[in-house]
């Protein structure tokens, strides 16, 4: 990619020698050229190789500059923490991988997963008890129904046998809630449901247990190693993992410009890794404090990064556009000739008579530059070659 961005390149800066070349030839050995102390009369082979174009008007967008870095999606990245405290016995993830939410990143041996295990087989035997007093209960209130139905037993034996029943609903009703209870607490602490099933099959507790990826993204931080002894409340996160298809611009905004900028305005970014390219997007977020010892102002907006081009603490320079202005007169940027303070312009006054005149310049977008005074909308000056007929007149 960069060898062919070099070559298109090289290619430009050939094709202007050379139209340099051809078109100063062109000048040098024309007849009837004539020049005087503002102006170049051209004959017509000289005036084919010039383009000559309107003065246009053009609302160029008020800018304001600023400095600031690229920064990860806070809003679609998160630290892995341990909800338990244990030794470090496996490390699966390691620092640039990609993982999909539910991806094992590590494993821990603690004790603290046993209590837990055995409260949940305790729950599950207690909610099979409960199951079976419930399944007893039916069948005596159904006997005792079909007894006081065929006044073969008093009224008092159904009336017991249905509050057996009843307890026996709720006992069930109680060891259903237990038992949930033990299950989530079992999610909570990272098993998956799939451990949570073999546990509720097979009974056997494990001290082992695997903290998964909370998120798609890719892990950009690892502060945990093998063995190392982690607690549950030390708030130091074992893993960070962040979704880098977006970024986070923050630009630097000067305190006297920060009343001209609002949220939703566009916003031109550029880094040192991509000279030649623009990142576009739009203020989202203005901080409601100023930095001390900078005397600025954060601003925030996000932007697309599928390509990954952009990276975390990359140095940015900004362009804020604040407000576009009324439409002011405006020639291309090869028309205006630049020679120190003074800018100037060749304005054709009438056919092949190129008349030079001051004006004053302003602002440079799009490759157009803006005229404050010195020239009028639908006046004609030249565009490309004016450098060359500049040259001309000075000779």
């Amino acid at each position: 990619m960069a060898d062919s961005i070099a070559a298109a390149s090289l290619l430009r800066s050939l094709t202007a020698v050379l139209f340099a070349i051809v078109l100063t030839t062109s000048f040098a050995s024309a007849d009837g050229t004539t020049k005087g102390a503002d102006f170049v009369r051209v004959v017509a082979d000289q005036m084919h190789q010039l383009e000559v174009v309107k003065v246009k008007p053009h609302a160029f967008l008020d800018q304001r500059s600023a400095i600031g870095q690229i920064a990860f999606n806070e809003d679609a990245s998160t630290m892995v923490l341990t909800p338990f405290s244990g030794r470090v016995i496996r490390l699966i993830a390691k620092v640039g991988d990609r993982v999909k939410r539910g991806d094992p990143l590590l494993e821990i041996d603690s004790p603290e997963q046993v209590l837990p295990q055995n409260d949940f087989i305790a729950a599950q035997t207690a909610r099979n008890k409960a199951r079976s007093q419930l399944n007893l209960a039916q069948i005596v209130e159904k006997r005792a129904r079909d007894l006081y139905e065929g006044k073969a037993a008093p009224f008092k034996d159904l009336q017991q046998a249905e509050a057996q029943l009843a307890a026996a609903e709720s006992d069930m009703r109680s060891a259903d809630s237990a038992f949930e209870a033990a299950r989530i607490r079992l999610r909570i602490l990272g098993r998956t449901d799939a451990e949570v099933l073999e546990l509720e099959q097979q009974g056997t507790i494990s001290r082992i247990t695997r903290i998964s990826a909370p998120i798609d993204g890719t892990v950009i931080a690892r502060k945990v190693g093998p063995g190392q002894y982690v607690k549950a409340d030390s708030g130091e996160a074992l893993y960070v993992i962040a979704d880098l298809s977006t970024m986070w611009l923050k630009a630097q905004i000067f305190e006297q410009d920060i009343a001209f900028v609002r949220v939703g305005q566009v916003i031109e970014a550029k880094v040192a890794a991509s000279p030649n390219r623009t990142f576009t997007a739009r203020i989202a977020n203005i901080s409601s404090a100023s930095d001390m010892s900078t005397r600025r102002v954060m601003v925030r907006s996000e932007i697309g990064n599928p390509d990954g081009a952009l990276k975390s603490d990359m140095f940015a320079s900004f362009k804020i556009g604040v407000e576009a202005g009324a439409p002011t007169p405006a020639v291309p940027t090869v028309a205006v000739i630049r020679e120190g303070d003074v800018a100037t312009v060749w304005v054709e006054t009438e056919p092949m008579l190129l008349k030079r005149r001051v004006v004053e310049i302003g602002m440079q977008q799009d490759n157009l530059t803006q005229i404050r005074s010195g020239l009028a909308i639908g006046e004609l000056v030249v565009s490309r070659g004016a450098i060359f007929v500049d040259n001309e007149w000075r000779q």
